[in-house]
């Protein structure tokens, strides 16, 4: 089975960055989990995991307010970071997320191996979505378009939902679309797949 080269259900929380001073720069891989705050990030992280509550989940967005790392099978990093496009967050807490993220993205990008950005496959990704896929064209970075929530769409709607995401975010020659669901785990075979590919393990 795809991923077995990693064991992904031994993961542990290792530490929270509210401050680029706090980031991890040790030299392990790091794949960095990105999407709008409403997204699923952490479910998704949790059902990657085989873990419940490792990422915190919450009836309410914007709960993941610093970046957190995890170290999964002492090979690399799982680093979630918060989410984007949070409107009901304070306009202070807003503009200190917007520069820990600016921080991590313009000058740790030789810490960052991949990206998994996540979007909601039933709807077109949005601006903020595209400027994250563009910072990883830009940056040569490899990424995985995680297309979440899959439970939510009837079998009809899954192709032209996916034709959206493509023709919207242009994924290049090597990105991977990837239907997911973080509810029943759909996808979650090729996500491990595609991750121990990326590390080449």
């Amino acid at each position: 089975m795809a991923g077995n080269a990693i064991n992904f259900q031994k993961a542990e929380y290792i530490k929270s960055a509210a401050a680029p001073g706090q980031f991890i720069r040790d030299g392990l891989p790091q794949i960095i989990f990105v999407g709008r705050s409403n997204v699923g990030k952490s479910s998704v992280i949790n059902r990657l995991l085989n873990r419940k509550n490792l990422a915190f989940t919450g009836n309410s967005p914007g709960k993941t307010r610093q970046v957190n790392y995890f170290l999964t099978d002492n090979q690399f990093y799982l680093t979630d970071l918060p989410g984007y496009g949070y409107a009901k967050a304070p306009e202070s807490e807003k503009l200190r997320w917007a520069e820990l993220m600016e921080s991590l993205f313009q000058r740790e990008r030789a810490h960052i191996t991949a990206g998994v950005l996540i979007v909601d496959i039933r709807h077109k990704p949005t601006k903020d979505d595209e400027k994250m896929r563009e910072w990883f064209r830009d940056s040569n970075c490899k990424l995985i378009i995680l297309a979440n929530k899959l439970d939510k769409l009837k079998k009809s709607q899954i192709e032209p939902a996916l034709n959206l995401i493509q023709d919207t975010l242009k994924p290049g020659e090597l990105d991977k679309i990837i239907p997911y669901s973080a509810q029943n785990g759909t996808g979650n075979d090729e996500l491990r797949g595609a991750i121990c590919e990326i590390l080449g393990l």
